[in-house]
């Protein structure tokens, strides 16, 4: 695949239609090698019938130089050998790398697509399913300390498991690791009683212990972790036997059982310090169907545990590959390699079965009015959000002119198109603008305050409460006191509240409250939505709307 890249490399320089005149200095230099080497790769080239080279003698003379071969067809040809290699990370490379045109990078992806989706194979008259998944974020680590991301999430959530969990009835809880619960009349003491033989991937079996030491690790971690203010509410853990622990909050907080039900509240085994935190978060040791095998920068892979308590996944194996770019396509009428597509565009919808998951993603851009600056100003403020309307919502303008400031808009990787979207529609009414793109850790601390405008997302799923709490303690902290102080004392409120439909309704007042006050502007909110081939079976999602795993199946063919 080497001479397929600098064959790509040298057309991008000098391809054409035409004969070209090269010296050796020339082709060395493109190849980034030696002369000698240079004139290896160009024979090379020349007996596969790539090229033509006629050679000059004489240093500092001219040769020349036929292209024969298309750029695409040798593209197509590395990226062959690439999949049937398995080594995708070169396969992506190649697309990233030679793409030049957007024909040509249709191309390449459709024959990357091929690679994705079920396959079955026959091992001494076993038959093994593999699905494999493209997600567009790139996988970093499954520790739920650590994990930023929602690709890491999902993953997490079929590796690890909770005490409790959720049902695809929303707001359910469920039993997990713990198959009772309850609590006594202050609701600030909860006792779980643990299921028996439970395994770890590496062999060992369950106790209270683990969870004790779960949860002490949690409480004890400096990392910025979400939900962290739930894990602030808890006193201690106890192990009252091994099968049983108790956990004592401070106050009681109806969002505490919730939060059991999420992959952050995995329980991991005690162990774990043997292992080494860095090595576990890429292999890590959990209870759920499937374990992880193999992670490396591109790719990550799952294979079933055949004694996961909760009966064995119907897959053998589940390869999750890390591509840069969407790879929504419209399957061929005889169908397609690509069962499973998070979030499809519109086209195929013809050959597609379509299920919404009942989550949904906003994006959302706040003010930051604890800086010192001229969106301190509620009209200005009110003036600044009409420019992202559709149809301004301001009548006229309050000021001669916007404010020279250049206004810093932050966010992270993920949401910078919606950013440089913010931007750009500013840009066109007079404000000058500047986007930071920061990772999901630099985003925790304390750039957003330095900023002006931040641009938040919203998973709107079964852990939509947890996450409007996070959110709107987070925003807290760049909005001027007496708002904050309004907000922190309705959320005290809604902690304490049993009844979850008051609670929305406290979440409700509070998004009224930062939208009249210009503080907060919501960009646009769209569903969740999974399309897939008929020949799957077993299509259902976990809390936040991704398909679940454990209960995909491919009938045979017969």
């Amino acid at each position: 695949m080497k001479l397929h890249s600098q064959f790509l490399k040298l057309h991008s320089q000098h391809g054409g239609p035409a004969e070209i005149s090269i010296t050796l200095d020339e082709l060395a230099l493109t190849l980034g090698c030696t002369h000698r080497n240079a004139l290896h790769v160009i024979r090379k080239m020349a007996d596969l019938g790539w090229i033509t080279w006629t050679p000059s003698r004489g240093r500092g003379r001219r040769s020349k130089l036929v292209f024969l071969a298309a750029a695409e067809d040798i593209a197509l040809e590395s990226m062959k050998q690439a999949i049937s290699s398995k080594d995708i990370s070169s396969a992506l490379e190649g697309i990233r790398g030679h793409a030049r045109t957007s024909s040509l990078q249709d191309t390449l992806q459709g024959w990357l697509l091929a690679y994705f989706g079920h396959h079955a194979e026959v091992h001494s008259d076993k038959r093994i399913d593999t699905l494999r998944l493209p997600v567009t974020q790139q996988l970093h680590t499954f520790d739920p300390l650590y994990m930023n991301l929602l690709a890491e999430s999902f993953v997490s959530s079929h590796v690890f498991d909770g005490l409790v969990g959720r049902s695809g009835e929303r707001g359910k809880v469920i039993p997990g690791l713990a198959h009772a619960w309850e609590t006594d009349g202050s609701r600030t003491a909860w006792t779980f009683h643990l299921r028996k033989e439970v395994l770890f991937h590496h062999g060992k079996v369950l106790t209270a212990e683990d969870v004790v030491y779960s949860f002490e690790r949690m409480m004890s971690t400096s990392q910025r972790m979400l939900y962290s203010y739930i894990v602030k509410e808890i006193q201690e853990v106890q192990a009252l036997n091994a099968s049983t622990v108790r956990i004592l909050l401070k106050n009681p907080n109806e969002l505490f059982l919730p939060f059991l039900c999420t992959s952050r509240a995995a329980i991991v085994p005690r162990d774990l310090e043997s292992i080494g935190e860095n090595l576990f978060g890429r292999r890590p040791a959990g209870t759920g169907p499937f374990k992880v095998v193999e992670m490396n920068e591109d790719t990550c892979v799952l294979e079933v545990f055949p004694y996961y308590f909760q009966g064995r996944a119907h897959l053998d194996r589940v390869e999750i590959i890390y591509v840069p770019w969407s790879l929504d396509r419209e399957p061929s009428e005889t169908g397609s390699a690509f069962h499973v597509i998070p979030n499809p565009s519109t086209a195929g919808a013809d050959s597609l079965s379509r299920i919404h998951s009942e989550s949904y993603v906003r994006k959302f851009v706040t003010c930051n009015t604890k800086k010192k600056g001229p969106l301190s100003d509620p009209l200005l403020r009110a003036e600044l959000l009409s420019c992202l309307q559709e149809t301004p919502r301001v009548p006229f303008r309050h000021f001669a002119a916007p404010p020279a400031e250049v206004l810093q808009i932050a966010t992270i990787p993920q949401y910078a198109g919606d950013a440089e979207y913010i931007a750009a529609r500013l840009t066109q009414h007079g404000y000058s603008c500047k986007v930071l793109s920061v990772s999901p850790e630099e985003f925790k601390g304390p750039i957003r305050l330095k900023s002006d405008l931040i641009v938040f997302s919203l998973l709107r799923d079964q852990d939509e409460q947890l996450r409007l709490y996070d959110l709107y303690l987070t925003l807290s902290q760049h909005i001027e006191p007496r708002t904050r102080a309004g907000i922190e004392g309705r959320l005290r409120q809604i902690s304490r509240e049993s009844d979850a439909a008051v609670r929305a309704e406290g979440f409700r007042l509070i998004e009224d409250t930062l939208t009249r006050d210009h503080q907060l502007h919501i960009l646009y909110e769209r569903p969740a939505e999974t399309a897939y081939l008929p020949s799957v079976r077993g299509v259902t999602f976990n809390s936040q709307g991704w398909v679940d795993l454990r209960h995909l199946w491919f009938p045979p063919e017969l």
